[in-house]
């Protein structure tokens, strides 16, 4: 595994494609910087805490935050880094010259996995420290401990998520020996969970629970309920839930009848929540986004050493 492990990490480093998917983390790091130095004048007073944190959280008036730039590139990332593993070999013919040393089979989808993996932790790590190195020297104030601890949790949880996108590619790099098949199907279930769960959500909450202008508090958290709960089968809310809670330590909690009923605005609280807490609330958030990466390897391994390969 080794082996195979060390060829594909070789493979990743000398490809285009791993220059152009760190271009692309880059380019959204230089945007949240600007964005963090154009909001954080306004935002930040003398009692202001984890003014750090701001950096990853603060959105312009025309541009989103830098939470937004990390959920929309890790899955294309993950995606980009898993699409053509095994279709690759299959298509190429290696993987019968591959197989016929002594190679072991789960050696072979371990290294690719693993590879893959530490390509994307890498990706986000450096992308997550450029932020930090700049915006220190930007807003010239240290992180505390804190902030540092939940930074760290922030890359986790990201490269967790990531892991999901890619063994997700994997799995229909296995099931379709086409590239090209693997990489839309995987975009295309992307597409779906990021752009379209959060309408399908809403437009089910409100044909259960009609609002208008008349509609009691009631009504309004039932609405809210039934929709945060369909939207939660989505990767994307989960993450984006996981991470916002972390980054933003004033966030009391991820129910969204909680918040919306809640006497403070966005239901955050005046005092911030310590690190611990924090991290229980999103703990439900981070082993669903690990248990989700653990199933689709899973199933992709299974697949894979059942899978009848034939020399071309």
């Amino acid at each position: 595994m080794y082996a195979v492990f060390r060829k594909e990490l070789a493979d990743h480093f000398n490809s285009k494609r791993f220059i152009i998917l760190f271009a692309l983390a880059f380019l959204a790091a230089m945007f949240a910087i600007y964005i963090a130095t154009q909001s954080i004048r306004g935002e930040v007073t003398a009692s202001t805490e984890f003014i750090f944190l701001k950096i990853f959280t603060l959105s312009g008036k025309t541009l989103p935050s830098f939470l937004f730039f990390m959920s929309l590139f890790i899955p294309i990332i993950g995606i980009a880094l898993g699409f053509d593993s095994i279709s690759s070999e299959y298509s190429s013919g290696n993987l019968s010259r591959l197989l016929s040393q002594p190679i072991y089979r789960d050696a072979v989808i371990n290294g690719k996995f693993l590879s893959g993996l530490t390509v994307l932790a890498i990706i986000i790590v450096s992308v997550i420290a450029i932020v930090a190195g700049l915006g220190l020297r930007t807003i010239g104030v240290p992180p505390t401990s804190e902030e540092v601890l939940r930074l760290v949790v922030f890359a986790l949880i990201s490269i967790a998520y990531g892991a999901f996108w890619m063994a997700l590619a994997v799995l229909f790099s296995i099931l379709s020996r086409k590239a090209s098949t693997s990489m839309l199907s995987s975009i295309g279930l992307w597409i779906f969970f990021f752009f379209f769960m959060s309408m399908i959500a809403g437009a089910i909450a409100n044909a259960q629970v009609p609002l208008d202008s008349n509609s009691t508090i009631e009504m309004i958290t039932h609405n809210a309920e039934i929709s945060g709960t369909i939207g939660r089968f989505s990767p994307c809310t989960l993450y984006g839930e996981a991470v916002a809670a972390l980054l933003v330590p004033e966030l009391a909690s991820l129910n969204p009848a909680l918040m919306m009923i809640s006497t403070v605005s966005a239901g955050r609280m005046l005092t911030p929540l310590p690190f611990s807490q924090s991290l229980l609330l999103v703990w439900p958030q981070l082993v669903s986004i690990v248990a989700l990466a653990a199933i689709c390897f899973a199933i992709s391994y299974i697949r894979f050493m059942r899978e009848e390969i034939r020399s071309i």
